[in-house]
């Protein structure tokens, strides 16, 4: 049995009247710049993550930068986040102006250990953005109580957490702003590029809508320099159809973890992804640490069970960040992971029979043989 890693085309097939019905309805509109389409789809999607404002823009990069720059980050500041992520956390830093500084991940979370956070504080920092990744939620309350004592603002990289939950609160409102990708592979994802950023903050919001329009404050009235960030209307459509689905998307998300959990998690060799302790993880990413993981990886690949790698070089050994001076050894953590993580195939319409397969041929990729076996 071949097992893909992504299947969009089963994901979308139940709903593809609604669809035709919603693009026809932009259409007919003439609605494909914003427009009502994405304003209905920011009002839903703001009370969905517990947020009093959600703005619609083209990509979670462009909302990680607008929130940036919208929260008054530029030239001469220093904004905190990780090295474990992909690399648009840090781009929107760097294309904001600041400087990113890194922290560690926590190896109990993958996210960042909040106490590696204060030592990394200068007078030049302006700004953390802790990455919730694969979908569980980071330590938020010590991360934001630090960043409060400093006078700091907390920017969450959501990307990869809609409807994630710390502490039975939505991500994307848990600081002053949540960055969100909408990216078609994403457990909400739009049929091309889009992406909000959530806030209870109407005065960011103002601010943040303003740069999404090239900085305009209303027609032909440009106020500051700003940006063609805005979300069209086809995937604000099409986003508010998926938006009454992703909950239970991501409840069969989390079956099917929890079915890896009970297969894997004897298997020698192989660590399953941690506890989530208190945290309502989304799973989009199920990532377990293999030893000779691109060995792993290959056979897996021979046998038809579509992995992934998410990400095999941290961000502060990629090229493009040379200039910052790391080098091998200084986030030991993430360097790990990036040399260990292996996603395996999750996504809500992966069948039980399925992820069985994947369990089994995973255990006799690593050598763990019959602890975990499914059928052929």
């Amino acid at each position: 049995m071949k097992v893909p890693f992504l299947d969009l085309k089963a994901h979308h097939e139940p709903h593809r009247e609604e669809f035709s019905r919603i693009i026809d309805e932009v259409i007919d509109r003439g609605a494909f710049a914003g427009g009502r389409f994405v304003e209905e789809f920011e009002a839903e999607f703001a009370r969905y993550c517990h947020c009093g404002e959600a703005i619609g823009v083209g990509s979670g990069t462009d909302a990680l930068l607008l929130a940036l720059l919208g929260l008054g980050v530029g030239p001469g500041d220093e904004v905190i986040t990780v090295p474990m992520t992909f690399i648009a956390t840090v781009e929107a830093i760097s294309f904001a102006g600041a400087k990113p500084v890194f922290v560690d991940i926590d190896e109990e979370s993958y996210t960042m250990d909040p106490a590696q956070l204060e030592a990394a504080i200068t007078p030049r920092t302006k700004a953390v953005v802790p990455v919730h990744l694969f979908g569980r939620p980071a330590d938020m309350d010590p991360i934001v109580e630090i960043a409060r004592a400093h006078g700091l603002h907390v920017i969450e990289d959501a990307a990869q957490a809609h409807g994630a939950a710390y502490k039975g609160r939505r991500a994307g409102s848990l600081g002053d702003a949540g960055c969100f990708s909408f990216y078609p592979g994403k457990n909400l994802g739009a049929f091309g590029e889009g992406g909000a950023v959530t806030t209870n903050d109407p005065e960011l919001a103002v601010r943040i809508r303003m740069l999404r329009d090239h900085g305009q404050s209303r027609k032909h009235c440009h106020d500051v320099v700003g940006w063609n960030g805005r979300m069209d209307g086809i995937q604000g459509a099409v986003l508010r159809v998926k938006l009454g689905h992703l909950d239970e998307g991501n409840r069969k998300r989390r079956e099917r973890a929890a079915q890896y959990d009970r297969l894997l998690g004897g298997a020698p060799g192989t660590v399953i992804p941690p506890g989530v302790n208190g945290c309502e993880h989304v799973y989009h990413i199920y990532g377990v640490r293999v030893g000779r993981r691109d060995e792993v990886l290959s056979e897996l690949q021979r046998q038809g069970i579509g992995c992934a790698i998410h990400y095999p070089v941290p961000v502060h050994l990629q090229g493009a960040y040379e200039d910052l001076g790391h080098r091998r050894g200084d986030f030991p953590v993430s360097e790990r992971c990036g040399d260990e993580f292996l996603s395996l195939p999750m996504f809500p319409e992966l069948s039980p029979e399925q992820a069985e397969v994947v369990a089994a041929r995973l255990c006799e990729a690593t050598g763990a043989g019959a602890v975990c076996s499914g059928p052929a």
